[in-house]
């Protein structure tokens, strides 16, 4: 599968952004789907997970504030993204894993908070 991320940005504390992630090349509906972050100098972490059956999981840095959904119909996973801090900085990757767990990366889009 091929995943294109789109919807980062630039913003100021306390806005919001959508992140968008199209795949194309396969079935995307068997996919689970998620998006992780990388902020320099740290490890890629998990921001929210929403599997093909529509289970979701969200990071401790997400909780309460991002929204992951899908629509399978349109191939694309969306991160709603609230109440953004400057800690959310980072290139935020999509992510997806098929039924014998592998897993393709898309190219990563900015989003950058400013205080």
């Amino acid at each position: 599968v091929q995943l294109q991320a789109s919807g980062g940005g630039a913003v100021q504390a306390g806005g919001s952004l959508r992140l968008s992630c199209a795949a194309s090349g396969s079935i995307f509906s068997l996919y689970d789907m998620g998006w992780f972050r990388q902020a320099p100098g740290k490890q890629r972490e998990l921001v929210a997970g929403i599997t093909s059956g529509g289970r979701i999981k969200y990071g401790d840095s997400a909780k309460g504030r991002f929204t992951i959904s899908r629509d399978n119909a349109k191939n694309t996973v969306y991160l709603q993204m609230n109440s953004l801090k400057p800690e959310d900085t980072a290139v935020y990757y999509c992510n997806a894993v098929d039924a014998i767990n592998r897993s393709s990366w898309g190219q990563g889009t900015q989003v950058t908070v400013s205080s």
